[in-house]
C-alpha cells in the first residue's frame, strides 16, 4: 500500500499536459477565491463552458481578511511551483520578472539546532514572495481566461435535489442569489461551512481530525540592504534544543528586495512583537543570516498569528451528494511552519484534473476524486504531524509507532550531513515525492550507516587531545 501511494503521488505530480476523455460541464462554481479556489477554477476552465468563483473578500494586491496568515512568511515549494507552472506555463519567469525571488541550492540554507545542513547539489528551487503577491499573480492569470469570472459574495448554502448538488446560494450586496451549477468546488478554507450544510440537508458529516499545535508566529518585513548570498533560510530546533522559546525561524527575500523574517514558538512561547527584542532574538540565538536580514528598517509592524491545531476532514470516508468536491484548507489545514498549504492546494488541482479526465460518473459521489486527494493529504499530514505529535504527546506511543519514528529519525538525522539522504528528504519536504520513498531499505540502511560513522568520528574527536573545535556555520 505505501508503494502504491508513492506511485499515485508521482502520477499526480506529473507536469505534462493532461490527456484522456474530457468531461464537459455547463457551469462550474468554486466557493472561495484563494489559491486553492483559483487553481481549481483553472482546471475547470478546460472542462466547463463557464466557471464562476464566489469570493467574499474584495480582491486586489493586498492581504485579504479571509487569509489571516497572509502577512506571515510564505515560500512556494518546488512541488507546488511545478503544478502552477503546469497550468500557467511561464508563470515562474513572469513572477520573477515582477519581483519574486527564485532560490536554488546556492542561495538556500537549512539549519537543525543551528548546525547547517549539507548542501544538496542541483536541487530544486524555491520561489520567495509575499502571499498577497503570489495570490495576485495566480488570480490575474485565472481571471484572464475567457470562461472564468469572479463575483463578490458570501456563500450561504447548497441547492440540492435528492442525490446531487444543483447550485449554490449566496449573498451579494445583501441580496440573495442562487447560482445553478453542474459541479461545485468547496475552497472556503479552514472555516468552510460545507460540513454544516451537508448535515443540515441530511447527509453524513465527515469526521474532523485535529492535532493540537498551538503555534505562535511573529513576522517582520524589512528593507533589504543589497541582495545577500543566502536568499532563503530556515532554522528548526528540536524539543531538546537549549534555544529558549523558539521552534522554527525562517527568512526569505521577497519582492522589492525586501526581507521577511518569521519566528515561531509553541504553546506559551510567543515571539516578540517589539522590534528591538525581535532583532535581538535574530542576533543572539539564530544563524548570522537572520541578524543580517533584520538589519534593515522595519516596514510597518511585527505581525502575529496563532493557529491552535492542524485539521483534516475525511471526505473520503463518507458519501457526498454528486457533483461536489472540496479542496485546499477546507479538506486539510497543516501547521504552517512546514510550508505545505499552497503546494497541497496545487496538487489538489491536479487531483481534480485527473478525476475529470477519467470520465467520471457525475450522477454519483466523487469517490475517485477523494481517493486521489487522500494520497496528497496523507503525504502532507505525515510530514507535519509526526513532529508535532512528538512535541505534544504525553503518553508513550505504540511499539510500531516508536519503530517507525526511530527509522524516520535515522533518515532525518543523516540528512544533515549526507548529501544523498539530504536530497531524498528534500524531495519529500518539497512535495515532489511521497514520504513512503524514505522507507525504502536502501535509504534507511544508508542513513543508519551514516549516523554510526558520524558517532564514531565524534567519539574519536572527543578523545583526541589534538582534536580541534568544529567550524561555526553561518
Amino acid at each position: 500500500m505505501p508503494q502504491k501511494a508513492a506511485t499515485v503521488f508521482a502520477e499526480l505530480s506529473s507536469t505534462g499536459t493532461p490527456s484522456g476523455a474530457v468531461t464537459k460541464l455547463g457551469t462550474a462554481v468554486v466557493l472561495g477565491g484563494g489559491i486553492a479556489g483559483l487553481l481549481a477554477a483553472r482546471v475547470l476552465a478546460d472542462h466547463a463552458v463557464s466557471v464562476v468563483i464566489i469570493e467574499r473578500d474584495e480582491t486586489g494586491d493586498e492581504a485579504r481578511p479571509g487569509v489571516p496568515q497572509g502577512m506571515q512568511v510564505h515560500m512556494l515549494l518546488p512541488g507546488g511551483r511545478a503544478q502552477i507552472e503546469r497550468w500557467f506555463p511561464g508563470f515562474t519567469v513572469q513572477a520573477v520578472a515582477e519581483g519574486a525571488v527564485l532560490s536554488g541550492t546556492a542561495e538556500l540554507a537549512a539549519f537543525s539546532d543551528n548546525a547547517r545542513h549539507v548542501r544538496v547539489e542541483a536541487g530544486p528551487h524555491l520561489l520567495g514572495s509575499s502571499r498577497p503577491f503570489l495570490e495576485s499573480q495566480i488570480r490575474r492569470r485565472t481571471l484572464a481566461l475567457p470562461n472564468v469570472a469572479q463575483v463578490t459574495g458570501r456563500a450561504t448554502g447548497l441547492a440540492l435535489d435528492t442525490a446531487a448538488v444543483t447550485g449554490v446560494h449566496y449573498l451579494a450586496d445583501d441580496t440573495a442569489h442562487t447560482q445553478p451549477a453542474d459541479l461545485v468546488v468547496d475552497a472556503m478554507g479552514r472555516a468552510s461551512k460545507l460540513s454544516d450544510w451537508l448535515e443540515q440537508a441530511g447527509w453524513q458529516r465527515p469526521d474532523l481530525r485535529r492535532v493540537t499545535t498551538k503555534v505562535n508566529y511573529a513576522t517582520g518585513r524589512f528593507v533589504g540592504n543589497g541582495k545577500p548570498v543566502i536568499a532563503t533560510a530556515i532554522a528548526r530546533f528540536s524539543p531538546r534544543s537549549p534555544t529558549p522559546g523558539l521552534a522554527v525561524a525562517a527568512t526569505s527575500l521577497v519582492e522589492n528586495n525586501e526581507r521577511m523574517i518569521m519566528l515561531a514558538g509553541y504553546h506559551n512561547d510567543r515571539p516578540e512583537r517589539d522590534v528591538a527584542k525581535f532583532r535581538e532574538r535574530c542576533a543572539t540565538v539564530l544563524p548570522p543570516v537572520f541578524a543580517q536580514a533584520a538589519d534593515g528598517e522595519l516596514i510597518g509592524e511585527i505581525t502575529t498569528y496563532h493557529q491552535a491545531d492542524s485539521r483534516r476532514r475525511d471526505y473520503h470516508l463518507v458519501t457526498l451528494p454528486a457533483r461536489l468536491v472540496s479542496v485546499g484548507d477546507a479538506v486539510a489545514s497543516f501547521n504552517p511552519v512546514y510550508g505545505q498549504g499552497m503546494s497541497s492546494a496545487a496538487l489538489h488541482a491536479s487531483c481534480l484534473s485527473a478525476y475529470l479526465q477519467g470520465a467520471p460518473d457525475l450522477t454519483a459521489s466523487a469517490r475517485e476524486f477523494f481517493d486521489l486527494q487522500r494520497v496528497v493529504v496523507d503525504a502532507a499530514w505525515e510530514v507535519s504531524t509526526a513532529t508535532d505529535l512528538a512535541r505534544v504527546r504525553t503518553t508513550p506511543p505504540p511499539p510500531l509507532t516508536r519503530i517507525r519514528r526511530w527509522l524516520r529519525t535515522q533518515v532525518l538525522t543523516a540528512s544533515v550531513t549526507d548529501p544523498v539522504i539530504a536530497g531524498r528528504v528534500s524531495a519529500v519536504t518539497y512535495m515532489l515525492t511521497h514520504p513512503a520513498t524514505l522507507n525504502r531499505w536502501g535509504t534507511v540502511l544508508r542513513a543508519v550507516a551514516v549516523n554510526k560513522r558520524k558517532r564514531t568520528e565524534q567519539r574519536a574527536a572527543a578523545g583526541s587531545p589534538t582534536a580541534t573545535q568544529p567550524a561555526s556555520t553561518s
